[in-house]
């Protein structure tokens, strides 16, 4: 079912979400999503919560020993051209920007945000002490989801993205 949701949430936005659609796509009845979910507002928590884990599971595949180098990729891995990386992308940016209009999805929002930032503030501090980490992490999140959104909605190439974006790594880091 959060895998319909995200799926759905990509498709058709947050305003476009409609349980029935939802339900259709799970392939389960709109009732099974009220039990399961409560209400709308449960499925769009549960589906940030989704996309959070989600996005984590392909940015913690980087596998190099150099923070520095960690930090590129795993900022990198937000910005691919691969159906689930889009997919995850379009549907976050959807789901923070909803957020606007629905504050029952703040807190989820600013926890899965802070604990992003809190990965790669992390590897920031081991890649230079000297610098700023939780500036620096919150900078470059901020900057990948700025680029995806651009990316996504046309108004910039996923190559310029990217450039861009190892760009900012290289003078953030050095």
């Amino acid at each position: 079912m959060l895998e319909a949701a995200v799926r759905v949430i990509a498709q058709d936005g947050v305003r476009g979400l409609r349980v029935e659609k939802l339900a259709a796509e799970a392939g389960v009845s709109t009732a099974l999503i009220y039990y399961h979910f409560k209400d709308r507002a449960g499925i769009l928590r549960a589906a940030l919560e989704h996309v959070n884990h989600r996005a984590q599971a392909y940015t913690d595949e980087v596998e190099s020993a150099d923070p520095r180098v960690r930090v590129e990729q795993m900022l990198l891995a937000e910005l691919q051209d691969v159906d689930v990386v889009r997919e995850t992308s379009i549907a976050w940016g959807e789901l923070r920007a909803s957020a606007a209009f629905h504050p029952e999805l703040r807190e989820t929002l600013r926890t899965t945000t802070e604990a992003w930032n809190s990965d790669v503030e992390i590897l920031v501090r081991q890649a230079d002490p000297d610098v700023d980490a939780a500036a620096v992490a919150e900078r470059l999140t901020a900057l990948v989801e700025g680029l995806s959104e651009r990316w996504h909605s046309g108004s910039l190439t996923l190559l310029r993205a990217r450039e861009l974006l190892t760009g900012a790594v290289e003078r953030e880091l050095g």
